[in-house]
């Protein structure tokens, strides 16, 4: 006979496979088949995981071969905002619109900013966020390789 705390344990076990089942879309009716389901639905999780983040890798790559100069781009969170350091060997006409343009669109306003683009280009921004949430560091990152791309682009095609 089965003590009342073991059916108590039981019948929580049971629920939980049960809550497995539904989050693993499994159809499985016994519960190795169910543990056996979760455990493949995790499998396509970590897939899932890698390959998104070669795509990140790939379009921060792609990003920095459209620029014709090594870039270094980092982006630090400060409080309500950013800092934004770019550093590229090679300064080129309308790189810093395009960046504060790049700003513009995430909804950030710059609050102080050096910028240097006399033979190489460095510019650091501190940059305070506006009114679109879900901006992030990797975001602000993206956008600004996105805009150096773009602007590398721009310039090669009026050579």
């Amino acid at each position: 006979m089965m003590s009342r705390e073991s059916k108590k344990a039981a019948a929580g076990l049971h629920e939980k496979l049960q809550i497995l089942r539904s989050i693993t879309h499994s159809r499985a009716l016994s519960d190795t088949s169910i543990i056996l389901d979760a455990s493949e639905y995790i499998k396509e999780l970590k897939q899932k995981v890698v390959r998104l983040k070669q795509e990140i890798a790939c379009e921060e790559a792609g990003a920095l071969k459209h620029s014709s100069s090594p870039t270094a781009v980092t982006v630090e969170t400060l409080g309500h905002g950013f800092l934004v350091s770019v550093f590229s060997d090679k300064s080129s006409p309308g790189l810093l619109v395009s960046i504060l343009e790049a700003f513009d669109e995430l909804g950030l306003s710059v609050l102080e900013a050096t910028v240097s683009c006399a033979d190489t280009f460095r510019l650091e921004a501190v940059g305070g966020e506006n009114q679109v949430k879900n901006v992030d560091e990797h975001v602000v990152k993206q956008a600004v390789l996105r805009a150096i791309g773009n602007c590398s682009e721009g310039g090669r095609q009026h050579e």
